[in-house]
């Protein structure tokens, strides 16, 4: 048996660790873990969507969850599997229902808000700012987590048939319309009014909505930026609670938004094709009728924007920002721009990336070098040269010349700009306050800040790679091996600059408080200290670059394209005549009553699946 036809393309798996966001992107190709900042675009192939504090999930069609946005407490990182039937997202914590009544929780549990109570019989789920509510077949209600304000004692009766968690708030509504409310009642949100027939509830921060059976809204709790004041109409088919705002689905499929809009949350996208609509702290999510998922409002850390990219060769992770060089020369980037820094210029002549504290700085293909953002001390304003390679530091910047010389600007507190003399250097590296360059003969030299001996490396001449970290350094040696040294956490207890034994490392990098390597079997290995997932890397192999940053990482997988031929029925890797006869006939495209090569011309599209736009499938795998 032939094998089918195979090509090869560079996908970037975003991994921005600052917490564990365990996103895999259903026809997209990134994968992430940690505070999430990533370029988006949207989901496809959703059934249920819900939206928390700053992170989102989602509920796909075959039962499996995705999540992005803040993952600080592991919120962002669902449980694998596919037997899922609702979820619900608080501020830092997550729930999930499963097909056999059974609740799983993942996020801050501080309050035991994702301990949730074992048992089969549970048939939905609702998720507060730190408790969580679930309903059983029975219609009666169990709450669990934090109880300042009697949150988590439900009224005793059963009959309830749905439930909302508001900050402190808890509501939930009888099979006869009526609806109870208990726990923080400081602006009335845990007292409904009375004297309407109830179709649905939901409960935000220190407000309430309830939808009626006529399809009007009804709105009480705090007034504030005219929270209390919901839109008139009689054509609303559901309605979502926020931090501060409040969403609204009509019977059109149109979106109504009212509340706070600092972050545009309240300002919900054109169109009247969505069917299901979720308000977070400060974002909002909407389901479409083709399955896919719009996000809008606050992305401090990624929330409204699901991962997707592919065609990177080259990957540099800033302080809250990254960037990521594309096979045509042009680059992309995303996260904190407060300074321009997520703002690459245009252009397709680009070779190399280096993303500093809060500047950026690309090489160009002519050996001159561009550089944007933060430039309060010039760190932004490169000099002109011809230059082979760019470091950017917290507020300084390096950059080695071709003639082996280097040059540095920037900020200047610690002796960090004032570079060695020399025209032997071929790397640099720029860590918060130091820097390193490696010479021609494999030694290494470090100036500016060195507190810890981050500035001070090994005396030797084999190393064949550097990284600099905030306050600690990693050298590669060319039998593979690491060396790191400089600060190592108090008494050493983060061991960022105690790298793994082995010979078999090819590749490093370095960030605030971890350190990252690549093995020769392109899997990746992190230690130091763990703070928000940074430590904890994607699985498997395939890996051929990695970036570290504050606290966040990023890492670029190869995938193998498979090109597979669906019509291939005999497996000759050729879609001919005598496949279209084993399919039965089923291919008369033209109505001609023969099965010829005009019909294959009518249907080859069914039968090619490109990896490039749909890499998703199955045959397209990771290399």
């Amino acid at each position: 048996m032939k094998s089918p036809k195979i090509t090869y393309c560079s996908l970037l798996l975003a991994a921005l660790v600052n917490l564990s966001l365990s996103v895999q992107v259903y026809g997209d190709e990134v994968l992430a873990w940690g505070m999430m900042r990533t370029p988006g675009q949207p989901l496809n192939g959703l059934s249920h969507i819900a939206a928390g504090g700053l992170h989102s999930l989602a509920l796909t069609t075959d039962g499996s969850i995705v999540a992005w946005g803040n993952n600080e407490y592991g919120q962002a990182t669902p449980p694998a599997g596919n037997g899922y039937t609702a979820i619900a997202a608080g501020y830092q914590h997550s729930l999930a229902l499963t097909s056999d009544g059974s609740i799983v929780a993942w996020g801050n549990n501080e309050y035991n808000q994702a301990t949730p109570p074992a048992g089969t019989g549970f048939i939905a789920i609702a998720a507060g700012r730190e408790h969580s509510l679930a309903l059983t077949s029975d219609g009666s209600i169990e709450v669990w987590g934090r109880d300042i304000f009697d949150q988590t004692t439900p009224p005793p009766d059963s009959g309830y048939t749905a439930i909302a968690a508001g900050a402190y708030h808890s509501l939930a509504m009888k099979l006869d319309g009526t609806v109870d409310g208990w726990g923080y009642d400081y602006y009335g949100q845990a007292t409904p009014p009375t004297g309407y027939n109830y179709a649905a509830i939901a409960a935000g921060a220190f407000h309430s909505l309830a939808l009626t059976s006529d399809g009007t809204i009804v709105a009480w709790g705090s007034s504030n930026d005219g929270l209390a004041t919901p839109p008139p109409g009689d054509d609303y088919t559901a309605i979502a609670a926020g931090q501060d705002h409040s969403l609204a689905l009509t019977s059109d499929g149109s979106i109504v938004a009212w509340g706070n809009n600092d972050y545009a949350q309240a300002t919900p996208p054109a169109g009247a094709d969505f069917i299901a609509v979720t308000a977070g702290h400060e974002h909002s999510l909407a389901l479409k009728s083709d399955g896919s998922t719009l996000a809008w409002g606050g992305n401090n850390y990624g929330q409204t924007a699901p991962p997707a990219g592919k065609d990177y060769i080259a990957i540099a992770a800033g302080r809250d920002h990254s960037l990521a060089l594309k096979s045509d020369g042009t680059i992309v980037a995303w996260g904190l721009n407060d300074q321009g820094q997520a703002t690459p210029p245009a252009g397709t002549d680009f070779i190399a990336v280096a993303a500093g504290g809060s500047h950026s700085l690309a090489l160009k293909s002519d050996g001159t070098i561009v550089g944007w953002g933060r430039n309060d001390d010039g760190q932004a304003t490169p000099p002109p040269g011809d230059y082979t390679a760019i470091a950017a530091g917290q507020d300084h910047s390096l950059a080695v010349k071709s003639d082996g010389s280097i040059e540095a600007w920037g900020r200047d507190d610690h002796g960090e700009t004032i570079a060695p003399p020399g025209f032997d250097y071929t790397a640099v590296a720029a860590g918060y306050y130091h820097s390193l360059a490696m010479k021609l003969d494999g030694a290494v030299e470090g100036w500016g800040r060195d507190w810890y001996g981050q500035a001070t490396p090994p005396d030797a001449n084999d190393f064949i790679a550097i990284a600099a970290g905030d306050h600690h350094s990693l050298a590669l040696n060319s039998d593979g091996a690491i060396e790191g040294w400089g600060w190592n956490g108090n008494d050493n207890e983060d061991g960022q600059a105690t790298p793994p034994p082995g010979t078999d490392f090819v590749a490093i990098a370095a960030g605030r408080h971890h350190s990252l390597a690549l093995k020769s079997d392109g899997s990746i290995v992190v230690w130091g200290r763990y703070v928000v997932d940074q430590t904890t890397p994607p699985s498997g192999n395939g890996f051929t670059a990695i970036a570290a940053a504050r606290d966040q990482s990023l890492a670029m997988r190869e995938f193998v394209c498979r090109f597979l031929l669906l019509g291939d029925i005999n497996n000759d890797c050729t879609v001919d005549l005598y496949d279209l006869h084993l399919i039965a006939g089923n291919w008369l495209s033209d109505d001609d009553n023969a099965t010829n090569l005009h019909d294959l011309a009518l249907v080859a599209h069914n039968w090619l699946i490109d990896c490039y736009t749909n890499p998703a499938h199955s045959a397209c795998v990771p290399q």
